[in-house]
């Protein structure tokens, strides 16, 4: 059996389509991940019948995705990655990029969010 080492390969190409801009999100965007932070999974599902009965009756909105598609791609990853840190749901992670946010964008948000949950669990 041969054995072929493609590290050295892979580490001097530059990646296809891989550009010099560095990944940055806008600051609604930063809004929409910080304010993720605060929904739980629960409101990625629809509301239920009985949660648009208590909206109706007493008020509120229980529906909170977002009018934009690109925007609400976004905060479910967000949501998904408050909650699981980088084991997002690989449907979520497609929804982000079909929108138009990049492979770089996916690692700042993961990476963001991450240090995020390690600064909540040691009280930063």
């Amino acid at each position: 059996m041969a054995y072929l080492d493609t590290r050295e390969a892979f580490a001097t190409a530059a990646p296809v389509g891989a550009s010099s801009i560095p990944a940055a999100f806008e600051r609604g965007e930063w809004e929409v991940i910080v304010l993720a932070q605060r929904d739980d999974l629960a409101s990625l599902r629809a509301p239920g019948r009985l949660a648009r009965t208590f909206a109706a009756l007493f008020g509120g909105n229980p529906d909170r995705r977002l009018a934009s598609p690109r925007l609400e791609a976004l905060r479910r990853l967000a949501v998904h990655a408050w909650h699981q840190g980088y084991a997002v749901p690989v449907s979520a992670m497609k929804s982000f990029k079909e929108v138009g946010f990049s492979a770089d964008q996916l690692e700042l948000l993961l990476a963001s969010i991450s240090q995020g949950r390690t600064a909540d669990r040691h009280g930063y």
